[in-house]
């Protein structure tokens, strides 16, 4: 099956469709411009389809460069044969690959390198195949001290590595008892000698077993970071511990036909697999299955960062209003920075309304000069530390001055320090101190997430788990194509954007992006899509790919404010025609865009899907795909946790998302948690498909522990508060969920306390401790 076939089949698409999408990316095109200027090319492939075809390609294309390096390796030994070429050539895994690999690959000189060089591969196969003979006696004939053999028994040892490594490398058979212990293996840990109090935050697993194959991400990433920090010692076992594993050499025998039958040679043989599977075969397996559960988890973990990015990038803007930022603090005090429709900063302040200062009145009145001289109408306070405190600041301002109309919204200020001290804000604000610069970071973060967050290294803002403990190239190859489809799915204003913004349009880098920038402060802004042709080293092919993300909203032509790309402007000309109308009438005109027929302006380039495409983006040009600004109307009189009470119907907005449920922030100075089994009357297997960050939900709370400062909430409104099964569970961290009618996880699941508290690490670990479960 060729490449193409291979992915076809994966993604169940026609071959032909993967062979135009890997021209196009072969080509330099991207994947936005692809899905969204290429769908008669592709057959209609979006940019999910085309993301994991991308993936796909590369590891294809990186397991065929290895194939070919094998072979050749093989080939220089003088050891390819037809049948091992079949093998090599059928291998559809690297893992496949390595195991017909391993007998062939260069390695320093092994015991059983050594037995052969003395000549005793002989004796090996013969009591293999005849155990009728006495070993000892067998191995008298291969005593040769000028070899190094000096007796019977050493002849016997050296038959006995040769054996072993001939098990240990055969590709079937390893592959086949890989796959068992992946189904039947589990994964110990215990803690180390001393190390209790040091390592107090992996409490949980300080004796612990679970199966190999249902251990989740985050459990895995916390594991190996605690046997990184020398805190956990962790064994792959290959049954449940305690558990037999004769099943194992008995499949090993079973392949060479070894059995015990009484025979003189029967008992040696035995005794050669046991110790081929203990000292060999079971060490090769443990590595081969940390490295899948480490494969897996971070796959996860990208997974995961990558859907969090995608949210906190395409969430909400609350557009171009005055806004004033809070970055809270406690003994440097809050820093405040307002900034105008169009995100230029026009007063800065520090506020000291916290302790050890406590001049609150002062900082209320600071606030209501700054919020009344600059119009301010929204507030948004950074989610750090002295946030609770500064957002009680803000919401007494918006209490006592009703007049002025302000909205406080609390904001993630996850990476503003990172951009304050950045080589960038030095430019865009180098009249600031860098203090003050965060909080006109979260000011414009909330006028609009996506230009402000792009200016920040994605690694950086912190919406992920374990984030330190995945391979660095495969997070930033995923969190970077996640920019770049949110960036593009937006749109990009040409006369505004940030030098940041601009090198995430399809075919723009770094250097185009400043290119650009320079060009607009020297010759003013760009009246067309046309004149980016004049920008140095903006040539044909990065114009095709990035004119149609590009927008002037009030250029020279009404279509440059929109998505229709330029090489589709003749297919908007022919509808002008037919419609005898201007474009200028015509954009915005449902009833007569609805009344058209897009296969009457079809061609030999464009096509129905890129007509089609044409007519709704004239009807709405330049349509924001992101949800319309709203924020969630906290309950009066309900303000700390003491406030709260059982059965209570709120408002709250989700800060957080993991594996095992949602955060959501109801206006008490704590989130609370949804547990994954709270959320709906389905069953859910990724919280996600029930809600993401910022949306605003209605929750019931099901139970309040304010000593340790735990709010369990439900989305299932019905739900019964008394029942308080169902609200301890929902009070604490899952690592799963129950289907309903099970009782416990039985022999099956994690072996571990029910008081368990969960892992440390990373920004999730961080949404933990806000939400009270400290570690």
């Amino acid at each position: 099956m060729s490449l193409h076939d291979k992915i076809a089949d994966e993604l169940g698409v026609r071959p032909e469709q993967v062979r135009a999408a890997v021209a196009l990316l072969d080509d330099g095109s991207t994947v936005p411009f692809i899905a969204r200027y290429r769908k008669e090319v592709t057959g209609g492939l979006d940019d999910t389809q085309l993301r994991t075809l991308e993936d796909r390609l590369r590891y294809l294309r990186e397991l065929e460069e290895r194939r070919t390096v094998i072979l050749e390796s093989i080939r220089s030994q003088g050891k390819l044969t037809e049948e091992l070429e079949a093998q090599i050539m059928a291998a559809e895994e690297k893992a496949r690959l390595e195991d017909i690999y391993l007998p062939y690959k260069p390695k320093r000189r092994t015991k059983a390198q050594i037995a052969r060089e003395a000549g005793l591969e002989p004796l090996a196969d013969s009591l293999l195949s005849d155990p009728t003979q006495d070993p000892t006696a067998a191995a008298e004939a291969f005593v040769d001290p000028d070899a190094g053999v000096a007796d019977a028994d050493a002849a016997l040892a050296g038959a006995r590595a040769i054996l072993v490594e001939r098990f240990a490398e055969d590709a079937d058979l390893i592959g086949e008892l890989r796959e068992t212990m992946w189904s039947q293996g589990w994964l110990t840990s215990k803690v180390r000698e001393g190390k209790e109090t040091e390592g107090a935050k992996f409490a949980d697993y300080f004796d612990f077993a679970e199966p190999l194959a249902k251990l989740p991400s985050h459990r895995i990433l916390a594991l190996f970071r605690g046997e990184k920090e020398e805190i956990l010692d962790l064994t792959t076992e290959p049954t449940e511990p305690g558990g037999e594993a004769d099943h194992y050499e008995a499949r090993i025998a079973e392949r060479y036909g070894i059995t015990d039958a009484g025979r003189p040679a029967d008992k040696w043989l035995r005794d050669t697999v046991r110790w081929a599977w203990r000292t060999k075969i079971l060490l090769h397996l443990g590595i081969d299955l940390r490295m899948r559960l480490r494969q897996f988890a971070e796959d996860e973990a990208v997974r995961v960062f990558a859907a969090n990015l995608r949210d906190l990038l395409l969430a909400a803007p609350a557009g171009s209003r005055p806004t004033m930022g809070l970055d809270p603090g406690y003994r440097t005090g809050v820093k405040v920075a307002v900034v105008d429709g169009t995100g230029k900063v026009v007063a800065t302040d520090t506020i000291y309304p916290h302790k050890p200062q406590d001049r609150w009145d002062e900082a209320l009145a600071t606030l209501e000069r700054l919020a009344r001289q600059h119009r301010v109408e929204l507030i948004a306070i950074g989610n750090g530390t002295a946030s609770r405190e500064t957002d009680k600041l803000a919401g007494e301002l918006v209490k006592r001055h009703p007049d002025l109309g302000l909205t406080k919204v609390m904001v993630s200020e996850a990476g503003a320090s990172v951009y304050s001290a950045s080589a960038y804000a030095a430019q865009e604000l180098p009249d600031l101190d860098v203090s003050l610069r965060g909080a006109v970071s979260i000011a414009r973060r909330l006028q609009d997430p996506l230009a402000e967050l792009v200016k920040i290294d994605p690694k950086s803002i912190g919406v992920g788990q374990y984030q330190h403990d995945v391979a660095e190239s495969k997070l930033s190859r995923s969190l970077d194509a996640v920019v770049e489809d949110c960036v593009n799915a937006v749109g990009v204003d040409l006369n505004t954007a940030s030098a940041p913004l601009l090198a995430r349009v399809s075919g723009i880098g770094t250097s185009l992006a400043e290119n650009i920038v320079a060009h607009r402060d020297a010759n003013g802004p760009f009246r067309t899509r046309a004149a980016l042709r004049d920008v140095p080293r903006l040539g044909p092919k990065a114009f095709e790919q990035c004119a149609g993300f590009l927008r002037i909203p009030d250029g020279d032509d009404p279509l440059d404010a929109s998505a229709v790309h330029p090489e589709s402007y003749p297919v908007v000309r022919r509808i002008l025609d037919e419609t005898k109308v201007g474009i200028r009438e015509l954009i915005g005109d449902s009833r007569t865009l609805r009344s058209l027929r897009p296969e009457k302006f079809t061609d030999e380039k464009f096509g129905l899907p890129t007509v089609t495409d044409i007519l709704a983006e004239l009807e709405k040009p330049g349509r924001d795909p992101r949800p319309e600004f709203k924020t969630a109307t906290f309950a009066e009189g309900v303000d700390t946790l003491e406030d709260l009470k059982p059965g209570m119907r709120l408002e709250g907005v989700v800060t957080n998302v993991a594996a095992f449920g949602a955060f959501v922030d109801i206006g008490v100075h704590q989130d609370g948690l949804v547990h994954v089994s709270a959320m709906s009357h389905r069953y859910v297997s990724d919280p996600r498909d029930v809600v993401k960050p910022g949306d605003v939900v209605t929750v019931k709370v099901l139970d309040v522990d304010v000593p340790r400062k735990r709010i369990s909430l439900t989305l299932r409104l019905d739900d019964d508060p008394r029942s308080s099964g169902e609200g301890r569970r929902s009070g604490r961290q899952g690592d799963g969920q129950r289907h309903p009618g099970k009782q416990g996880q039985g022999k099956q699941g994690a072996r571990k306390r029910d008081n368990r508290k969960p892992p440390a690490g990373g920004a999730m670990a961080e949404a933990l401790r806000k939400a009270g479960y400290g570690i």
